[in-house]
């Protein structure tokens, strides 16, 4: 009687053990869920995360300051400037602190962002103003950049940018 109870036990112990194997403690789950992956629990956060980068690297190109760019954009970071040349991370920066180029004003606006798990898109208007001899010029380019989702934040890995009329040959 003693073996066939003790059979048993074993057999319902494995099964448990067998059912209950793969399955994250609540723990586990809470940390996944808040630590590893916010946006997949909430996306609006995300969004909100991405239009604070997009108004903040848009100061930091109004002010030549390329500490976010090194902070946001990925070490392998590829992009298209609005007249067609091709810049990596590198290259960006030296254009961001370029001493020949000072804004009055430089304005990301009409930001929209899609998020699909750990990628974001985000669609933008830049509006900037710059005085070149005495002049005060505007210029508008419409931007995309492409975001990842890692464990140290949001980086932007790629960038678009196009130029809208009156088409001016523009630093970016």
């Amino acid at each position: 009687m003693y073996k066939l109870l003790s059979v048993i036990g074993a057999v319902f112990g494995l099964f448990f053990a067998a059912l209950f194997q793969g399955r994250q403690s609540p723990r586990e789950a809470c940390i996944e869920r808040c630590y590893i992956n916010p946006v997949a629990e909430d996306p609006e956060m995300g969004r909100q995360e991405i239009i604070s980068l997009e108004k903040e690297g848009a100061r930091a190109i109004q002010l030549g300051d390329a500490t976010f760019f090194r902070r946001v954009f990925n070490d392998d970071f590829t992009g298209t400037l609005s007249h067609g040349q091709p810049v990596d991370k590198t290259k960006w920066i030296r254009i961001i602190q370029a001493p020949t180029v000072k804004y009055e004003s430089f304005v990301a606006s009409d930001i929209k962002v899609q998020i699909f798990e750990n990628t974001a898109v985000a669609t933008m208007l830049w509006s900037s103003r710059r005085k070149i001899k005495d002049e005060i010029v505007g210029h508008q380019m419409r931007t995309v950049h492409v975001y990842v989702n890692t464990q140290h934040g949001w980086h932007v890995v790629l960038g678009q940018t196009t130029n809208l009329p009156p088409d001016q040959q523009h630093d970016l």
